[in-house]
């Protein structure tokens, strides 16, 4: 058998390497599903080659630079040279796509699933979802069986290529360690910000952007990934009422739509409230933003938000895990009737040179309707309705994007529509601005609340009208209703586009929703507060994080108690007979009669009996030990249990042998 530093030394065989890059792509395969879809494409196929050509041999180093290069330099051109949480992660995925190139021996192989076993933290970075989390679970596993495997290898044990018991003894290690890592969920002080404080995105998560410049949502109303969830108690508001109020935006340029910070700091607007109320719980998914939506209008701030001018909410701090509010709303009854002129002025302002097709035909709508504002706004949606086509495929706009749309392509979707019907407005003198938020939303049977996907993503104009303050005015709803109003059941039953004929399958999505709510609460959920009142139901005083911590050092010390148990437990004897004859060796060394390892029991009993002409006990009882471990004959438990109990009574005499 060739000796352990032989083997160290030695290239790995075919077996040994196959299950290593398998427990590294398995680690590496979460961290790809987190990262940019352009990223992540080009990066499998590339680890996929890697580990093709340096299967018999490792790569020259000429060429492994190349790689390096040519992959880092992707990495940073596609998250457009920012260092950032995202593109730390990129760059650990590439360099673990690289590492098979050099992987020839034992401690290259160890080095790769070192290496590899951080890519399943660097995808909590990115997602907490259980779907991560059994991924990266997995993933590690199978590096703990690739280096049981290579123990085995060193030591120049021969195994079969599925050696399953290698899987057990990997559940095992988990099943050590996880008393410890319960007991640091449970019970370890809730921190108000990451451990590792790295940067945040290099590039903004699918959401609502703080500005709008019309074209630019393709991306966002195509995701169908959750936005919020909303709870209703009571009432619920119907189709049309349903519109989450984000950002509201004055200032446009000609090309884009942004924020006027001055207006945003100023006190909300006075607003009286309709009669009808509606009081929700609202559960928003991490966006690394500050932005909270709430139904159009929040009555006041929840804690931990503040409400800003335009009755916009916003977070005390990023909304890097998923939060959770108690709201109530009220459609207005007259939202700021009383505006002052600086506002009005903000509201009516148009940059210079632009659009002259579109002011034209405004002065020319005031010309003919005089002082009614409100027919103005009659005939500007009459216009879309009756002119205007809804969809996604929308070409580049030139300089006057709004003339070109209103007059020559006369197609677009929600930021086309309420780009062009403000400008219109301001235009013809009527106080008028943009807002960004949700519409719509679908209901979980399952759950019992609305699930908002990122594809609800909606812009809408607001209007000043005398009397009444800002009103709502949605063109897009004027030219297609059902862009804004159906939900995705809606769209399924009525087969429309990919989603046709789905709808059987409506409650599963349903229950893999739910499940991803219970996640939330349950796991990502677990603040600090939450964690105090578990403790408290429990009758532990834990209002105080020394408190905490003193729980938690307990709870750890007999998590680690356990695991020494375990280890020990798995390390001592398993045979009764022979762990109550290792107990009598012991005592007989302590008092410097030990047996040599070389020495056979009974050899050395009778050494220890000397030239006495009778057996003593110790040789008697050595004798019966070997007869009952190597003689051939059907072990009886009795005689067992007998042999145990005098082996565990025997003692040395005094002055023996």
């Amino acid at each position: 058998m060739p000796s352990t530093d032989a083997k160290r030394g030695a290239p790995l065989d075919a077996a040994t390497r196959g299950w290593c890059y398998a427990a590294a792509a398995a680690c590496l395969l979460p961290l790809l599903l987190q990262l940019p879809h352009a990223t992540a494409l080009a990066i499998a196929p590339c680890a996929l080659a890697v580990a093709a050509l340096s299967w018999r041999r490792p790569l020259p180093w000429w060429l492994r630079a190349l790689l390096a290069l040519a992959v880092f330099g992707t990495v940073f051109a596609a998250h457009g040279f920012a260092f950032a949480r995202d593109t730390g992660c990129a760059l650990l995925a590439a360099m673990l796509a690289l590492k098979p190139s050099e992987t020839v021996r034992v401690r290259d192989a160890r080095s790769l699933l070192g290496f590899a076993l951080f890519a399943p933290f660097a995808t909590f970075l990115l997602d907490q979802g259980p779907l991560s989390l059994a991924l990266g679970l997995a993933g590690a596993c199978l590096a703990l069986v690739a280096l049981l495997r290579l123990s085995g290898f060193e030591a120049g044990i021969e195994r079969g290529s599925g050696d399953w018991r290698l899987f057990r003894a990997a559940l095992g290690l988990v099943g050590v360690g996880l008393p410890l890592a319960l007991a640091a969920f449970w019970l370890f002080p809730r921190l108000a910000a990451p451990l590792w404080g790295t940067p945040g995105m290099s590039q903004a998560r699918p959401g609502l952007s703080d500005s709008m410049t019309p074209s630019e949502w393709v991306d966002l109303l195509s995701d169908d990934t959750p936005a919020l969830r909303v709870q209703f108690f009571g009432a619920t508001p119907a189709d049309i009422q349903r519109y989450w109020r984000g950002y509201t935006f004055w200032n446009f340029d000609g090309r884009t739509w942004t924020r006027a910070l001055w207006i945003d700091a100023m006190p909300p607007a006075p607003v009286v409230p309709s009669a009808t109320r509606w009081e929700y719980q609202l559960e928003l998914e991490p966006t690394d933003r500050q932005q909270v939506v709430a139904l159009d209008l929040p009555l006041s701030a929840p804690e931990g938000t503040t409400l800003d001018g335009n009755y916009g909410l916003a977070a005390d701090r990023p909304l890097d895990e998923p939060r959770r509010w108690r709201m109530r709303s009220a459609a207005p009854a007259a939202f700021d009737a009383r505006m002052p002129e600086s506002l009005r002025r903000a509201a009516l302002q148009l940059p210079a040179g632009f659009n002259p097709r579109t002011l034209a035909l405004a002065r020319q709508w005031r010309a003919e309707a005089g002082d009614d504002d409100a027919a103005i706004v009659r005939r500007a949606l009459a216009m879309f309705h009756d002119s205007f086509a809804y969809t996604l495929a929308v070409p580049l706009a030139g300089r006057n994007a709004v003339d070109e749309f209103l007059f020559d392509t006369r197609e677009g979707y929600c930021q086309h529509f309420s780009s062009a019907f403000v400008v219109l407005m301001r235009a013809a003198g009527i106080p008028a601005r943009v807002v960004t938020g949700y519409a719509g939303g679908t209901y979980n049977r399952i759950g019992d609340y609305w699930l908002v996907r990122r594809s609800d993503a909606h812009a809408w104009a607001e209007v000043w009208l005398p009397g009444r303050g800002w009103v709502r005015e949605d063109p897009t709803a004027a030219v297609s209703p059902e862009r804004v109003y159906d939900t995705l059941a809606d769209r399924a039953n009525a087969g429309d586009g990919p989603l046709g004929g789905i709808d059987a399958l409506a409650p599963v999505f349903d229950v893999g929703d739910w499940m991803r709510r219970g996640w939330n609460d349950f796991v990502l959920g677990f603040d600090a507060n939450r964690q105090r009142n578990l403790l408290r139901s429990l009758h532990v005083d834990a209002d105080t994080d020394r408190a905490l911590l003193l729980a938690f050092a307990a709870a750890a010390v007999l998590a680690l108690a356990w695991m020494a148990w375990r280890v020990a437990r798995e390390q001592r004897e398993r045979d009764p007979v022979l762990r109550a004859w290792r107990r009598l060796e012991k005592r007989y060394a302590r008092r410097g009669f030990g047996r040599p390892p070389q020495e056979p029991a009974v050899a050395w009993a009778q050494r220890l009996n000397g030239s006495s002409p009778e057996p003593s006990p110790l040789l008697v009882l050595t004798t019966r030990f070997a007869e009952w471990r190597y003689a051939s004959h059907q072990r009886d438990p009795r005689r067992a249990r007998e042999l145990i109990r005098d082996l565990c009574a025997h003692r040395p005499l005094a002055g023996e042998p």
